[in-house]
This record gives structure tokens, sequence and C-alpha cells, in this order.
């Protein structure tokens, strides 16, 4: 619709309008009456976009329904297929720009026996089929050109009688605009999308549908597009190829930072296994935004499959200590090392957690001459502990107290760890002799096993204590502990973890410091 200086208004007879041949014999056989309507909005869509215009006015009245825009008006040359340079200069600014849509819409109306009329300032247009001049033999769609009828009109108004509500719903659902979908978060690049219930994604172009995906977490709407993906938007503007726009949309994901948008793909990460994933979290760049956006909106752990087995004892430290567990595959977890979350800082894998653990004990040792009268009597049975726990203490060379573990105790307080070849106590657990024999005889199972407590090594430790302090205590004869469990040891791997297990240290898996 762009206006030449040397456009002026039609010179017709008020009685034979003037032909402008269309050139049309055959139209898109798969183009129906909704795509049609489809185009003649695009236009009026581009054309408020062009002009700063009012939104086009989509209405039903008493002669049909009427598409009308604000704009300079439809003359009879925009009905040749050619280029626009308007358009061409502004491609993110509108749908359109070869000419080619409009005339496949008049074409399909045509067919479908839709009448149509339309009035601009410069002139009255409806359709008629007639000879190709000086070929009597050949008739083609030709659009029957009248002076205007409304001269001061701003803008065209497309009246189409004989439409279906139904066909009229069908072409606003193609865009964005009128279909609803809700916006998750906005790049600039395009939007992010939800996903309607038991539908099919959609991928918008600048607003307007151009295909649907079955295995898409979201639905987009591009509107900063590539040169591949504007070479792709064919006439039909439907069913355009994943390959135009993937690139685009993994970069409007890749821009993203919103929590509404990271949850989801947490959640489809973990689907990975089960194969019930989508395919935007296949891709691996994909996966590494989510961990990034996800690392910065929460405290966050992320562990592998293999590590959720074989090392659920950390990992409950972890949750225990105010980490949110969040589940990666095996080929992310290899690329943590290297990223940072959108502030910059580490992300945390099982062993930067460790680490982090580790670094957080303080210790503030205490002579034992210093303990009250209390203090002392507890102290007094380490002797007969360590001598109690036999080839299991034989590993502890010193045995330490201290007024603080942990500089920022989360749910729990830390009571005692093994530090090797120490173990350091709490000097709160001196509060009775029952509760520094429990902490010490943990912390020597640790120091004996070697081991991340709820493990099978940590819990035959345990397990053969116990039976020494029961030998101890009916006067048999101590003997050599066991160096692994028996039969009988698999109900011991099933049990729940006692009260001590959770106030006491964090192993590693392996051990990566003496902090364990």
């Amino acid at each position: 619709m762009t206006p030449d200086a040397d456009h002026g208004h039609l010179k017709t007879s008020k009685k034979a309008p003037s032909l402008f041949d269309l050139n049309v014999e055959k139209i898109l056989d798969h183009w129906d009456v909704p795509e049609a309507i489809r185009e003649v909005i695009a236009n009026a869509i581009d054309e408020s976009a062009l002009t700063g215009t009012a939104e086009p006015e989509i209405v039903k009245r008493r002669d049909g329904w009427h598409v009308i825009d604000f704009g300079r008006g439809l003359r009879y040359q925009h009905l040749t297929q050619n280029e626009n340079p308007e358009k061409r200069r502004q491609p993110d600014l509108v749908v359109g720009k070869f000419g080619v849509g409009l005339k496949d819409a008049l074409a399909t109306f045509h067919r479908r026996g839709i009448e149509v009329m339309v009035r601009s300032p410069h002139a009255d247009i409806t359709l008629q089929r007639a000879a190709k001049s000086n070929f009597a033999d050949v008739k083609t769609l030709h659009a029957a050109v009248s002076a205007p009828s409304e001269p001061k009109r701003k803008g065209t108004d497309f009246a189409l009688r004989g439409l279906r509500d139904s066909d009229v719903a069908a072409a606003k659902d193609y865009f964005l605009r009128f279909a609803g979908d809700e916006e998750l978060e906005r790049t600039d690049l395009g939007a992010i999308l939800r996903r309607r219930p038991d539908e099919p994604a959609r991928v918008y172009v600048k607003g307007v549908r151009v295909a649907t995906e079955e295995q898409f977490l979201f639905s987009y709407n591009i509107t900063s597009t590539t040169a591949q993906l504007q070479k792709a938007l064919n006439r039909e503007r439907s069913n355009v190829g994943r390959t135009a726009y993937q690139d685009r949309v993994k970069s409007i994901l890749l821009k993203s930072k919103s929590a509404a948008v990271a949850d989801q793909l947490a959640a489809d990460l973990t689907k990975i296994q089960a194969g019930t994933n989508h395919d935007e979290i296949t891709w691996l760049d994909v996966q590494e935004q989510a961990v990034r956006i996800l690392a910065t909106q929460a405290k966050s752990i992320f562990v592998t499959s293999r590590q959720l087995l074989y090392m659920g004892a950390t990992i409950q430290e972890a949750r225990t200590d105010g980490y949110k567990i969040q589940w990666i595959p095996d080929r992310l977890a290899a690329r943590l090392s290297d990223l940072r979350d959108l502030n910059g800082k580490p992300i945390l894998d099982l062993s930067a957690f460790i680490r982090v653990w580790n670094e957080s004990f303080h210790f503030d040792f205490v002579d034992p001459s210093r303990l009250n009268a209390a203090e002392r009597k507890s102290w007094s049975i380490l002797p007969e502990v360590l001598r109690l726990a036999g080839d299991h203490a034989k590993r502890v060379q010193e045995v330490r107290i201290s007024a603080t573990m942990r500089l920022d105790e989360a749910q729990y307080e830390t009571e005692g760890v093994w530090d090797a070849p120490n173990i350091v106590v709490k000097r709160s657990v001196l509060d009775s002799p029952r509760h520094f024999a429990r902490v010490l005889l943990h912390e020597i199972a640790h120091a004996s096993s070697n081991a991340n407590h709820g493990s099978i090594p940590f819990m035959a430790a345990i397990d053969d204590l116990a039976a020494l302090g029961a030998l101890q205590a009916i006067g048999s004869p101590p003997i050599r502990p066991l160096s692994r469990p028996r039969s009988g040891m698999a109900r011991g791997r099933r049990r729940p973890p006692r009260a001590e297990d959770r106030r006491a240290n964090l192993p590693s898996d392996p051990p990566r410091t003496h902090r364990t």
C-alpha cells in the first residue's frame, strides 16, 4: 500500500469500471477461506505498523465481515506482484513483502464464492472473470476498479460477504494478538510463550503462525528474523520447516533469564532418561542456560543419576544444608566446571559442594584443662572408648575439642568431624558422657571405614562397634572388627538415617579432603 508521487485518483466512468488483470487462472489448491482472510488481516496489520495508525478492526456488519485499516488506502497498483521496497527496508516490522498474498487471497475468495468489495480513498474494487486483452479464449480473474465512493475515507475497508464466523475465527487464530497465547518471557529476538494444553506448540514469526511443533516445550514468537528464515517464509506462510527457525528459537532460549522458563526446562531435564522430554532440552547449550538460570535463582547443586544412586548421603547433607538438588545428564555434568551463573558465580556440582562444605569448618580449639566439672566428667571416658573401639580407632591420632564447627549452621548442628588423622568434637557434646560417646563412636566409624555415613562400609563399622560395646557390657572378650558386613547387613542398609547421622559430618565420595 505504498503511495507513489505520480499516483492520482483513478479516472473511470461511473457506468463501466476499468478491469485490472490479476493474471490468475489457478490458485494454491490447499488454501481455504481462513488463509485468504489471514492475508487481508496481515496487510492491514502491516499498514498500521508502517504508518503508525490505529490497530485494524475486524467487525461483522449486516453486509458481512469487514477488515478495516486506517492507513493510506489501497490502490489498484498494489495488486501487481512486486517486491515492496518499503517493507523490504523494514523486514522486522512487517509480515508481507512480495505482494503475492493479496492476489492469492482475492483468487481464493472468488473460487470459494465469497463476494469482495474493497473501498479506499483511491478506488472501489470488486472481482470478476473476463477475457484477457486480445485473447478472448483465455479468461482470468480481474479487479473491477471504479472511482472511490468514499474519497474522504482514511484507510481501506475490505468487505467480505458470505464468510462463516468459524472462518474468521480460524483466520484470527493465525495471529498471536488474537490467539491470546500467554507470554512467559520476552527477549530482543522474540518471545517465549506457554504451550497450550493438549495442543502442538506454535511458532509465530512477527505475530503470524507459520508452523506447529508436536515436540516443543514452548511456543515462540520470533520478532527478529534471520536471512534463512526470511527466505523460508513462503507465500503460504505455513508449514515452514524447522531448519529455518531452529537457530533463532535456540537464540531466544539462550537469552532467557526467567524462572518461569527455567523451571519448565529443569523439569524437562529429568525426563531425558525416560525419553519423554521435549526437543529443546536436547540442545546442550539450552541445557547450560537452564542451569545458569537455576543456579542464579536458587541455592542449587547439580547431580547426575549415578551420583543420586551412590552418593545419596552426601546429597542429603546438601539438601539439609539448604541446597536445592537439580538433576542433570552426564554429558552436561562434564561441562559444569566451565559454567557460571548469570551473576558470574561458579556453578556447584557435588565435588564443588564438598569443597565448600569442608571450607565451612572453622575450629576454635579448647584446652581440656579449661573444661568445667561436668565437661571433664564426659571427657574422662575418652581413653576407655578408644580402648573399646580397638582396631577401629587405630587411624585416630588425637581427639580435639572445638568451641565452633561451622560458622553457617543451617537446619542442624554439626557436632563432630573426622578431620584425618584427628577427630574434632564440638564442646557442646560434653554435656553428658552418653552424648560424647555417641558422637565419638560415630566419628571413629568414619575413621575406620573411610566412608560416608549411610554407606555399607560405614554401617558395618557402626554395627561392629555396637557389637564390641555389647560384648564389653556382658563381659565377653572382644574380637577383631569385621572387615565387611555379613549376610544379615542387608537390613541395615535399608534403615533410615539415625539422629546422629544427621548431626554428624560429611564424608566425601571418594574423599577429597580429610574433613569427611
